[in-house]
């Protein structure tokens, strides 16, 4: 429970107080600073920094190619289940939805692998529904031994495990962790996750942690842009949960995904609307209070937003994406959420080169 420790220490903060009072000198003293604090970072992404967005631009451009260099990640989700007994208002998985269930069998699941590796690309991020009697450790394990024949690294997107089974999914291929917390504001989190494991706020906002103690090599937490109805607030507790994580277990590469609510099956609406520019100032923001920190922007977004940003702090992106179990060579069944941008992997190549960047397969080897 060793982040929920911290994010207490600012649960009652006054946010509004806090950006009322920040004045354009305060931002121009910050931007002079070599190193920020997590008070400079929520200063960064207040009303009154807008006005500073070219500045931070300039600088967040220089920080991530002096730790980055000019290059851009490229990865694609495959779903093996959509199998859920969550309620969570906000996904189309919700087991109260009428959709096909369905869930890969290991034969299916490297006809996906194989559909996949011809494309190039060399980092998958497996995902699956919160129902672990179906989509057990033990089939994942399965599905993973047969991935690892095409891939050089695997991700898992799951629902939220004990350091143990972590720890056994390390051992048999698994590299890097994605769990968004979704909402970090407590009250609101218990009103959209209705029934199902997922209703644990604390088991979840531990994942991340379990998992660096379980020694897992990367870790990529997020929030859900339009869930609570300040997302300056969520921005914030994800900052300071991905600085925690990068404090106390710096052996664990860090990052931070920025997902926008994507149409879905289902009535919920998004509680606020998170514009683009609301999100290039999180980005310039992130990068500058954690320069060394992975920032990755999925297909939620559009072709068009994600090629402007790159040049800002992007990292990682993924390209040839389906939300659908098995949509890679199946007829597509209901995805999770709308895919916005479409592109295959060969033209999101295309385009990064365009821009000046170079396009990455690989960049690690799992022993």
């Amino acid at each position: 429970m060793g982040f929920y420790k911290k994010y207490n220490e600012y649960n009652d903060f006054n946010f509004d107080a806090f950006f009322d009072g920040i004045k354009s000198q305060d931002i121009k003293n910050i931007l002079s600073k070599d190193r920020l604090s997590i008070t400079d970072f929520l200063a960064l992404i207040s009303p009154v920094a807008e006005e500073f967005s070219e500045d931070m631009a300039q600088m967040a451009h220089k920080l991530t190619i002096q730790h980055f260099g000019r290059v851009i990640l490229l990865y694609t989700p495959l779903y093996l289940s959509n199998i859920c007994t969550n309620q969570c208002v906000y996904c189309s998985f919700n087991a109260t939805n009428k959709i096909e269930r369905k869930q890969l069998t290991v034969q299916e699941v490297e006809i996906e692998a194989k559909a996949i590796a011809k494309t190039g690309l060399r980092h998958i991020l497996i995902l699956t529904g919160d129902a672990k009697e179906v989509s057990s450790i033990d089939y994942l394990k399965a599905c993973i031994r047969i991935l690892k024949k095409y891939f050089s690294s695997i991700a898992i997107e799951i629902y939220a495990l004990e350091q143990d089974e972590y720890a056994q999914l390390i051992a048999e291929g698994v590299d890097l962790l994605t769990i968004y917390q979704e909402t970090y504001n407590e009250e609101l989190y218990d009103k959209l996750h209705l029934k199902g494991p997922k209703k644990d706020y604390l088991f979840r906002l531990d994942a991340p942690e379990r998992a660096c103690k379980a020694k897992i090599r990367s870790v990529n937490i997020g929030a859900l842009f339009g869930l609570d109805d300040n997302w300056r607030r969520e921005i914030f507790f994800t900052a300071l949960h991905a600085s925690y994580l990068q404090d106390t277990h710096n052996e664990a590469e860090i990052s931070i995904s920025l997902p926008r609510i994507r149409p879905h099956l289902g009535s919920f609406m998004p509680s606020c609307d998170v514009d683009d520019r609301n999100m290039v100032q999180i980005m310039l923001a992130l990068r500058l209070f954690m320069p060394r920190v992975g920032i990755t922007i999925s297909t939620r977004e559009n072709a068009k937003f994600r090629d402007n940003v790159i040049r800002l702090g992007v990292t990682k992106m993924s390209a040839g994406s389906t939300t659908a179990v098995g949509g890679h060579t199946q007829d597509n069944s209901t995805g999770q959420f709308d895919i916005s941008d479409n592109r295959s992997v060969d033209q999101m190549y295309s385009a990064i080169l365009g821009l000046g960047y170079q396009p990455v397969f690989k960049d690690w080897q799992t022993l």
